[in-house]
């Protein structure tokens, strides 16, 4: 039984990209990942479903031994992050505030952009969130429903994800953003397509880095990071559903020849 785990959950891949920047910053840490994929998108859920499906993911990882767990998913963070602090006997860390925080950083006209499902972006987290970090920030908000299921089909790289990056990012073109804030970690794995869009003179916030930076400081804080080792550190993975095809995607991503993908039961584990 792994110790000191840092938990990560998602409804589906799209938290592999948290996930890939936990790894490399904190290789020592052991960390369980969960992916919802038999309840994928929660993007186009009600708020009260997503907070019941993330205290369930929360119950799940909580059979662990946690010391950090990471909303990977960002229309759970941006619902349910209250009821996940208030539950949770671990921190809590949302990539929402995360990607606030580095479009603010990293903006110079202070006009941003934000895409994401249709549940994050109708919260208005990152609009919210930004304003609280720079509340004379413009914030621009597209909903993209179309790029989640694009990346979990694995079609980020082909003419359809050009075509449709291209319909919904014009209008934010138009708006004269410098900085776009992706705010939903399946969108990282569009970057090439949403850049080729976007052009060089817009900056992309990925919040999973934000994310694992916020993480090593907190477990720094807490005197709690592992201590370096020889052997690598434990990764387990697990989904609700199809562990094949989310080994495949989690394969090429993480760049690895094989992941060992576990079935998961989690509905009913609320705390």
């Amino acid at each position: 039984m792994m110790e000191g785990v840092i938990g990560i959950f998602d409804s589906g891949v799209g938290g592999l990209t948290v996930a890939k920047e936990v790894f490399s910053r904190l290789p020592y840490e052991d960390t369980v990942y969960l992916g919802d994929t038999a309840r994928l998108p929660y993007g186009n859920k009600s708020e009260e479903t997503v907070r019941r499906f993330a205290l369930e993911c929360l119950g799940f990882l909580s059979r662990f031994d946690l010391k950090l767990v990471v909303v990977a998913c960002n229309t759970a963070s941006s619902v349910a992050m209250d009821v996940l602090q208030e539950k949770s006997p671990v921190p809590i860390v949302g990539v929402v505030n995360s990607g606030a925080l580095g479009a603010v950083e990293t903006t110079k006209t202070k006009q941003v952009g934000v895409i994401g499902t249709k549940t994050t972006i109708a919260s208005r987290a990152y609009f919210d969130a930004i304003h609280r970090l720079d509340d004379s920030a413009t914030v621009f908000e597209r909903a993209c429903p179309l790029f989640v299921p694009l990346v979990e089909e694995g079609w980020y790289a082909d003419e359809v994800a050009y075509l449709i990056a291209k319909r919904y990012l014009d209008p934010l073109l138009d708006r004269g953003i410098d900085t776009l804030v992706l705010g939903c970690t399946h969108y990282p794995l569009l970057k090439p397509v949403i850049r080729e869009v976007m052009g060089s003179g817009v900056k992309l916030i990925d919040s999973a880095y934000q994310a694992a930076v916020e993480v090593e400081q907190i477990l720094k804080e807490q005197g709690e990071l592992s201590p370096k080792r020889k052997e690598s550190s434990g990764r387990l993975f697990f989904v609700t559903d199809i562990p094949h095809d989310f080994n495949k995607v989690a394969c090429t991503f993480l760049d690895q020849e094989h992941i060992d993908v576990q079935l998961a039961e989690i509905e009913g584990l609320e705390l």
